[in-house]
């Protein structure tokens, strides 16, 4: 026991070190600082953001049917009694209380930021869930989904900043729509773009040391995938476990398909893909990666292929992006490498932030700790005096054990970690939005 007690202390001591440097630089704030406040920028009259039209899946998705009194759906809907909010409310029904409870959050979190902004000043609301068709066809206030807002004021020249906070208290979609109010909206509660994590489908294959393939759903520690490292050679690395694993996972995948050599590979919108640079055709994986979702056809990836009797990374021009829906679970492997050929294509092992180096380095404790277990797991004799055999319970040997479902609790712990240290910018809008659902 005390031995054992021991082996924990190295492994949590270790995990230490190279987490509390990891923290203390980089871009976010470290122990004992406070972040400067960031400086905002107004939006433009006529401005949106995100730069992509409402209802598609970068902002609050697509329409879902309107809701009345009578649906089904009504009790989607909740009531806003926020009493740092002004509602107009003039059909005097109390419908543009009501909203889906993804609205009333983001809203209740822009009224904190307005008071904040201008003391004396609240949130107000022109417009919230319609039930009397006065907005055009297939409008997001027919579910709640959408509110028209200013200040209590009404001082129109604080208007471009309070979108700009509407934007920051995490709306989907923010449009300085006109002079007179700012419109946001938000993803359905369970649509599937609000559940569009970054990963790949159960039934995406990969390349195994021993020779032949086999799908990433039934990948198990001790399995050696080919992989490439930060030069882009390639190589075969030890798959550790599944970021996120969920076998009945129903998500909106990209696909992407390269010219030549012609491949197709899936992924969701908040996975990384390394993209070649523009001028010249080296195997590095160049400038990128970038998220799935900003693939454009002409842009080129990375496949392997063979070229003068050895296999290598080549770019290969992107064909098409297109969209589609599957029900084949979502998937996202680590690897020691950091990076994995899903058929031949090259991609990131990470989702969610755009910077394929940073999240690297957040799992370097993880990656530590994989390995400490494996040098350090006891050996048990086999009884006979025959000598020793490996503790069949170690990391190296947890062959065939099948990865636990949901989250893995790390990439829980550096998501929240991130959420507090990093500029929104860096992390992908669609992401995490898995994490709470």
């Amino acid at each position: 026991m005390p031995l054992l007690l021991a082996r924990c202390f190295l492994v949590v001591l270790a995990s230490s070190l190279l987490v509390c440097p990891g923290l203390a630089c980089g871009p976010g704030r470290g122990f004992g600082k406070r972040r400067h406040p960031k400086k905002l920028t107004p939006l433009a009259y006529k401005q949106f953001i995100p730069n992509v039209a409402e209802k598609t899946l970068g902002a609050s998705g697509r329409y879902e049917g309107k809701i009345t009194r009578n649906s089904e759906r009504f009790k989607e809907l909740t009531p806003n009694y926020n009493p740092d909010i002004i509602f107009k409310d003039e059909e005097n029904t109390g419908a543009d209380r009501l909203m889906t409870q993804r609205c009333k959050d983001k809203l209740n979190a822009l009224a904190i930021s307005v008071m904040n902004q201008w003391p004396g000043v609240k949130l107000r609301v022109t417009e919230g869930w319609d039930e009397d068709g006065h907005h055009s066809e297939e409008s997001l206030h027919y579910e709640g989904r959408a509110v028209d807002i200013t200040t209590s004021d009404r001082d129109r020249s604080k208007y471009g900043m309070l979108a700009r906070l509407a934007v920051e208290a995490g709306f989907d979609w923010v449009y300085y729509e006109s002079k007179a109010h700012i419109h946001c909206s938000v993803k359905a509660e369970n649509s599937v773009a609000a559940k569009s994590g970054g990963c790949f489908p159960g039934s995406a294959t990969v390349h195994l040391e021993q020779g032949g393939t086999k799908l990433v759903k039934d990948l198990r520690p001790g399995d050696r995938v080919l992989a490439a490292d930060d030069q882009g050679r390639l190589l075969y690395s030890d798959f550790l476990t599944f970021l996120d694993r969920d076998e009945g996972a129903k998500k909106v995948f990209y696909v992407i398909e390269t010219r030549e050599p012609r491949e197709r590979l899936l992924l969701t919108a908040a996975h990384l893909l390394f993209v070649a640079p523009h001028n010249g055709s080296g195997p590095t994986p160049g400038p990128g990666p970038i998220f799935a979702s900003r693939v454009r056809p002409g842009q080129r990836v990375y496949v392997a292929a063979e070229r003068g009797g050895d296999r290598r990374l080549l770019p290969a021009a992107v064909h098409s992006v297109t969209l589609r829906e599957e029900a084949a679970g979502a998937y996202p492997p680590l690897k020691a490498h950091g990076t994995i050929l899903i058929k031949r294509v090259l991609a990131s092992c990470y989702p969610v932030i755009e910077e394929h180096s940073w999240a690297h380095r957040a799992f370097a404790p993880f990656r530590l700790a994989h390995a400490l277990l494996a040098a350090l797991a006891p050996a048990r004799t086999d009884g006979g005096g025959g000598g020793s055999i490996p503790a069949p319970q170690s990391a190296a040997e947890a062959r065939g054990a099948e990865p636990t479902a949901g989250i893995h609790w790390y990439s829980q712990l550096l998501y929240h970690i991130g959420t507090w240290l990093l500029d929104s910018e860096t992390m992908h809008p669609l992401g995490m939005a898995v994490k709470s659902s």
